[in-house]
């Protein structure tokens, strides 16, 4: 068994929404990161990268060797049709490793210049006959987020049954939804955001009306009915960690991250949380049942991957989904999150002392102490979590005698404020500081 899981890929793949989040997902040990550009991907109003970012983003992840997957996923019109050619051509040009699509267009057209092609969940995969007819373009697939696990691995065993390879002439590979936002809809199609305000939830523009809190009222007699939970309309996220070893057992081959929206840390923390999972499952540390586990090392581990997950965004967790044939019902109670922790502004990065492993910052906020543990966000850096274990304080230029000291207070009418702190992983200037603290309930 342990041989068998050995020679099995588990693929990573992170949400890239900005250079932090992109680099943040690298750093934490993804495979592969999916990103947008323009209008035409389901994140266009999250989603920071433009068309001239293209080459860029591919370029980084081939230097780090990860692959790149560029989301074309909307519902396309005709007057898309052309953006769609040129975004396709640009991205093929730059070496994109892949396009995920949903649209016959895009998947025919994608198809025909040699990209390419994996099938977004938009497309509602149910059943291996679906698997087969996209076989024909595509060598990933998404399915449904509404299957149960017994129907995902009859799906992947028909797929090894029956030989069924793509076009790269490999076997079909199965990709899953592990993590991050579920919505009410049916595989992400939706139509309330456009009927209220004529924002479309499948033009990638969603105003994400659903999460708000709703009474309901009886329009005859004015009647308010009532609910346990006003917010009925949205659910917990999706948190697949404690039966993480189900799904690859299932033969599932590519675990997907929700959040192309949310902050660095949030990518960093839930992209390193699955890669450690997935590494202890082909380490065969992950073998049984997370109820049934007697060692309990693996279930303190499983408990804190839940609680490195819980720190950064989510409106509290479903642990099972519709993976388990659990029906929605888990409903999230409030609008926003309920990360454990969060960031609070302290400054900035001055300098960086590679020699010596040294930070300088800027102080322009807040208090430091030490103790305190700290989150460095840079386009280039992606996220770096640090301790505060030695604090050094000057009010002037760098090379000033500087004094150990246990806190130090950021804004200074007449002087930057600035301390140093050893930092082991490099930072760079202009790099955000935050701390990061725990979240007031």
């Amino acid at each position: 068994m342990l041989k068998e899981k050995m020679k099995k890929q588990i693929e990573i793949m992170a949400p890239a929404g900005s250079y932090e989040a992109l680099q943040a997902a690298i750093k934490a040990g993804a495979n592969s990161i999916y990103f947008g550009v323009g209008e035409l991907n389901m994140r266009a109003r999250s989603a920071s990268f433009g068309l001239e970012d293209l080459s860029k983003v591919i370029s980084i992840c081939k230097e780090n060797n990860v692959r790149s997957y560029l989301t074309l996923n909307t519902v396309m019109y005709d007057e898309d049709l052309d953006i769609m050619k040129k975004i396709c051509y640009e991205a093929k040009l730059a070496g994109v490793s892949a396009v995920i699509a949903s649209d016959l267009a895009v998947i025919q057209y994608a198809n025909s210049i040699g990209l390419e092609i994996h099938i977004s969940t938009q497309t509602n995969v149910s059943n291996i006959e679906a698997v087969k007819f996209f076989a024909k373009y595509a060598d990933v697939i998404v399915l449904a987020r509404e299957l149960s696990l017994e129907q995902v691995k009859k799906i992947c065993d028909k797929i090894n049954d029956e030989n069924l390879v793509g076009p790269s002439g490999e076997l079909v590979r199965i990709e899953l939804f592990a993590h991050g936002a579920l919505c009410v809809s049916v595989s992400g199609k939706c139509y309330m955001s456009l009927a209220q305000y004529n924002f479309s939830a499948n033009r990638g523009a969603c105003l994400q009306a659903c999460r708000r809190s709703y009474r309901v009222t009886d329009d005859e007699t004015g009647d308010e009915l009532r609910v346990e939970n006003k917010f009925i309309m949205s659910p917990k996220d999706l948190c697949t960690i404690k039966f993480l070893d189900k799904i690859l057992d299932a033969g599932v081959s590519v675990l997907k991250i929700e959040g192309r929206g949310r902050a660095p840390e949030y990518v960093y923390t839930t992209t390193k949380v699955y890669r450690e999972a997935a590494d202890a499952y082909l380490a065969g540390g992950f073998d049984v049942n997370y109820e049934e586990r007697e060692k309990k090392e693996i279930k303190a581990k499983v408990d804190n991957w839940v609680k490195e997950l819980e720190s950064v965004f989510n409106r509290g967790f479903w642990h099972g989904g519709y993976y388990l044939g659990k029906k929605l019902g888990e409903w999230a109670g409030l609008y926003g999150s309920k990360a454990t922790k969060e960031k609070v502004h302290l400054g900035y990065v001055k300098n960086y002392f590679q020699k010596v492993d040294v930070a300088e910052i800027c102080l322009e906020a807040n208090e430091i102490k030490v103790g305190d543990e700290l989150v460095i966000i840079g386009p280039t850096t992606g996220v770096v979590k640090a301790e505060v274990k030695e604090l050094k304080l000057s009010e002037g230029d760098v090379g000033v005698e500087m004094v150990n000291v246990e806190e130090a207070k950021g804004v200074n009418s007449k002087k930057d404020v600035c301390v140093t702190i050893p930092i082991s992983e490099k930072v760079r200037a202009n790099d955000k500081v935050y701390l990061w603290v725990d979240r007031e309930s």
